[in-house]
């Protein structure tokens, strides 16, 4: 019997799980590359809106900020200082290129007390630190809770701790921020007098030095955040226990826990990651409230007190941070999503 050479392989056929492992990894990267490119496109639109709004009210915005002290010569300087005489595209065109070198501007606020500079960037950077400090120590608290209530009331949906997880959470819902942090406030300080009602953080010194600043804050975004999580983890995990590879693990002898770990709660983790990015957002919108009705040192307390001295370019420097950071979350969401949901990869071009 003729012997039969084995076979040879080439050195093409060598490199060809390499390269379908680089073709496979293409795609994503695509995806990862739209996804930057549309946010990038998507700050520079709201680059543009928040700089029109911002420069839409009627009247001096010099004159504005400096008030009672607006005199020709004083008005004259701070117009310089900010370029305001300047048309509208060009004061744009220079803010823009600021932007992309880190140069948010200079505060009016500051320049009419008398400062010589007064860098918006600066002035944002420990707002801006607080605020995240805040985030995420509601984040912290907020994703194991959403998670286990969710999970609960999915599990329990028809009884009775589906009903009182349900209907709490509506209740806390329909409560806008003030109204839930006047609650605490009046239980915890009037009533009881355990925590102070507003944060005083001196100025330089972390949040985190004084846990007790930001116990109330923090209890009233969870409060209004935990509320939406919650039920969007149980709609999550409801509907991942009525699929069919649930039924059949169930009738292979799965334990229910095993069944719920395994299958239901990873199978719901794309809407779940997406549920925690919204909140984080909401996050970013709601401090805006809480910092200002707890006096707390953050980027939104900045952008209130911004706005009602008219201080147009701090204003375009907050809501352009906060803009990106809607983004940046959105697109982090998106990928990790992406990561987790092995059946997205391979539908991606």
């Amino acid at each position: 019997m003729a012997s039969v050479a084995p076979a040879q392989v080439s050195p093409a056929g060598e490199n060809q799980p390499v390269r379908a492992q680089a073709r496979r990894g293409r795609p994503v990267l695509r995806f990862v590359l739209r996804r930057v490119l549309a946010g990038i496109g998507t700050l520079f639109v709201a680059s543009v809106l928040i700089f029109l709004a911002t420069n839409a009210l009627p009247g001096n915005v010099a004159e504005a900020v400096l008030g009672k002290s607006a005199t020709p010569q004083a008005t004259a300087y701070l117009e310089d200082k900010l370029g305001l005489d300047e048309p509208l595209v060009t004061r744009y065109v220079d803010w823009l290129g600021g932007v992309f070198q880190g140069d948010l501007g200079e505060s009016a606020t500051e320049l009419a007390g008398g400062a010589e500079k007064a860098p918006v960037a600066d002035l944002i950077g420990t707002p801006l630190r607080n605020s995240v400090v805040l985030a995420v120590c509601t984040m912290v608290l907020l994703i194991p809770l959403a998670l286990l209530l969710g999970t609960i009331a999915a599990v329990a949906a028809g009884r009775g701790a589906d009903y009182a997880i349900s209907y709490g959470s509506l209740v806390l819902g329909s409560l806008p921020e003030f109204v839930l942090g006047t609650f605490l406030i009046l239980i915890f300080f009037s009533n009881l007098g355990w925590l102070p009602p507003v944060a005083l953080v001196p100025p330089g010194q972390s949040p985190v030095a004084d846990p007790e600043a930001l116990i109330l804050p923090v209890a009233t975004l969870l409060g209004v955040a935990l509320a939406f999580s919650a039920r969007q983890v149980r709609a999550g995990v409801i509907e991942a226990l009525r699929q069919d590879y649930v039924m059949m693990a169930r009738l292979n002898g799965i334990r229910e826990r095993r069944v719920l770990w395994r299958y239901a709660l990873r199978n719901s983790l794309a809407p779940t990651v997406q549920t925690f990015a919204l909140s984080l957002q909401y996050l970013f919108g709601g401090i805006i409230v809480v910092e200002a009705l707890f006096a707390y040192p953050g980027i939104g307390e900045l952008l209130v007190k911004a706005v009602a001295a008219r201080d147009v370019t701090l204003v375009q420097g907050v809501t352009l941070v906060l803009a990106a950071l809607y983004i940046t979350i959105n697109i982090v969401a998106d990928l990790i999503v992406v990561f987790l949901v092995p059946k997205l990869r391979t539908g991606l071009r």
